[in-house]
């Protein structure tokens, strides 16, 4: 074939591969939720439908040891998702820079935005519902397709403008932070879990 792909847009999944923490991690979430006052306040003021420590807790690994556990387990594949995107790292590793979790209540769901200022962002799903919302990608040159046709229902998946990625518990996402994603909303009934983080 006379074409080939170019400028390609990594996007990682795995499981973490530990069931035990994933359900201490659910029990972790749900006593944030319940004593994070100002995270609570937070999460209402700004119409988020459920719980983040997003704006209120930035020691969660310091705070509690469960999540030290899952930081060693991410940046193992943190390190792998580096290699995979070929970064020139001069010898040195990324770093967490922030770690928070999300508690969302059945309807919610989180708008498309990127993650700035970081190298690598990700996602570790601990909770997910039947019928719970997926991550929605966004092809990021979406904005510069200008007069380009939409593409075809049974386009491969590297050539669709929007992709969905549908987690399980203990599943692991990574992209590249530039990449513009989305929570989708969803009908499943029990709260939809999930700890996200940024590397730099």
């Amino acid at each position: 074939m006379p074409s080939r792909s170019l400028f390609a847009t990594r996007f990682y999944e795995d499981n973490i591969g530990d069931d035990a923490l994933v359900a201490e991690l659910e029990d972790a979430v749900r006593a944030l939720a319940a004593e994070d006052m100002a995270g609570r306040r937070w999460s209402r003021e700004h119409g988020y439908r459920g719980y983040t420590s997003y704006a209120s807790l930035a020691d969660l690994p310091l705070r509690d040891p469960r999540f030290a556990d899952l930081v060693r387990i991410i940046n193992r594949h943190v390190a792998r998702f580096a290699r995979d995107c070929a970064f020139e790292l001069g010898g040195r590793k990324l770093k967490l820079d922030s770690l928070w979790v999300n508690l969302l209540k059945p309807g919610g769901m989180h708008s498309g935005h990127i993650h700035p200022h970081s190298v690598v962002s990700g996602t570790v799903y601990i909770a997910v519902p039947p019928g719970a919302g997926a991550l929605k990608l966004e092809d990021p040159r979406l904005t510069m397709m200008m007069a380009a046709p939409q593409r075809t229902a049974d386009a491969p998946e590297d050539l669709q403008t929007f992709v969905r990625a549908e987690p399980a518990p203990g599943t692991i996402f990574l992209w590249e932070s530039w990449l513009r994603h989305e929570v989708l909303s969803g009908d499943g009934k029990p709260d939809r879990i999930s700890i996200s983080f940024n590397y730099r």
